[in-house]
């Protein structure tokens, strides 16, 4: 791009409103498209409508929070990254706090502070904002981006009036992936670049819950737990082992550590939670061993109060398979080494994810070989750019997954 082109932007989440403020910095004319009655749309849903904004940890370690593609992200981060856009904030008037993993969110606890600080920036740069506006496909001359073709939309009848072609020297596809949406991220970005020849890594639902079909998971429905281990196995190979805290669902388990396991579960993966990460096995037996001598006249049913949840019990004990109503002093050494075993391996039958109406973000969209890494320019389509949700990027939660949409967009509106 050089200066004084004509740039459009499709989608006016953060990707696009970044981009938007990018390429309007240097010098170009721009507008935004953008299919929803307003700006930001997702933003307003996101950190349960705080707006987790990014992350203050330290650049280099965000790269082991990106699940996918780490390194292709070198550049975007290295053009604009979580101090940047922290600064940004704070001067267009939404100042911003650190919270517990250093998670950063606006003052006012309000997600409609920060779309409120880069809508004032966009008018203030002249972006030329269009709403209710669909995109149904970019158009090209001889390999090369020449426009935009597009319809007025009505929230109630969907496009109506004729199909308008808005000229572009280059074009941002900005259009997110398929979590949430009712947003508009309906996956009709993946749509536009597969008509360009793009190839597109399957989208899939990721950070969400995981759904579960052992029999005794809706006895425990609500129950949350925190300074739990919880792992995912491929074969005989942990690929995943982290404590924190997790909830049980009406149909599998949900909550922080599970989200961050779905980012990298397949289909066949085994899960465990450990209920007792803090104690190794010997010490655990011993606490069974104390525990059992203080109620050994108990029957084994009740004896558990000091050591689990309550509503966790009963499944434990028939799981265990030692008879509820055995008398504590007669479970013998066999069956304790079963119940230590149990406490710290509590087996969980996962059959597949929840859905993009609940995913935090997709997993998959455009591949990122075909997208240079140091402009986020196609390698296919002169003048076609990318940004955020829609490229086969995606990171844990904590304000991650946000700035690749900063930072990514802030790039592809750099061109000069």
């Amino acid at each position: 791009m050089g200066n004084g082109m004509n740039i459009v932007i499709v989608g006016g989440g953060a990707s696009g409103m970044m981009a938007a403020y990018s390429a309007a910095m240097n010098g170009h004319e721009v507008t935004l498209i953008e299919r929803n009655e307003k700006l930001g749309k997702k933003i307003y849903i996101t950190g349960k409508g705080r707006c987790n904004l990014t992350n203050n940890c330290p650049i280099d370690e965000f790269y082991g929070h990106v699940v996918r593609n780490p390194k292709f992200l070198y550049s975007a981060f290295g053009a604009w990254d979580n101090t940047d856009m922290i600064r940004l904030l704070n001067e267009a008037g939404c100042t911003t706090k650190v919270e517990r993993g250093d998670r950063v969110f606006p003052v006012s606890d309000h997600a409609s502070s920060v779309t409120r600080a880069l809508t004032d920036e966009l008018k203030r740069l002249g972006v030329k904002i269009r709403l209710n506006t669909y995109v149904s496909r970019v158009s090209t001359d001889d390999g090369c981006v020449n426009g935009v073709m597009c319809f007025a939309k009505e929230s109630t009848r969907g496009t109506t009036g004729s199909e308008e072609h808005i000229p572009a020297d280059a074009v941002i596809l900005c259009c997110g992936g398929m979590s949430y949406p009712t947003t508009g991220s309906d996956g009709n970005g993946y749509k536009l670049a597969e008509d360009l020849g793009h190839t597109i890594i399957a989208p899939r639902p990721s950070l969400v819950s995981l759904k579960c079909s052992d029999s005794w998971i809706r006895q425990v429905q609500g129950l949350s737990l925190k300074n739990v281990s919880f792992s995912l196995k491929r074969g005989k190979k942990t690929i995943f082992k982290e404590m924190g805290e997790m909830l049980f669902t009406a149909d599998g388990i949900s909550g922080p550590l599970v989200l961050t396991a779905s980012s990298i579960y397949e289909l066949q993966d085994l899960g465990s939670i450990d209920l007792k990460p803090a104690l190794d096995s010997e010490t655990l037996d011993r606490r069974l061993i104390r525990d059992f001598e203080e109620s050994s006249n108990k029957n084994f049913a009740n004896s558990l109060d000091g050591l689990l949840p309550k509503s966790l019990i009963p499944v434990i004990v028939n799981l265990s398979g030692i008879d509820p109503y055995k008398k504590v002093h007669q479970v013998t050494g066999a069956e304790r080494g079963r119940l230590k075993d149990l406490i710290k391996n509590l087996s969980v039958d996962i059959n597949g994810t929840g859905g993009f109406d609940e995913a935090v973000v997709t997993r998959g969209g455009v591949k990122v070989k075909e997208i240079n890494p140091s402009t986020m320019e196609s390698k296919l389509i002169r003048g076609l750019y990318f940004a955020g949700e829609m490229i086969d990027v995606d990171a844990h939660t904590g304000g991650f997954n946000l700035q690749i949409a900063w930072s990514t967009g802030y790039l592809a509106g750099q061109r000069r």
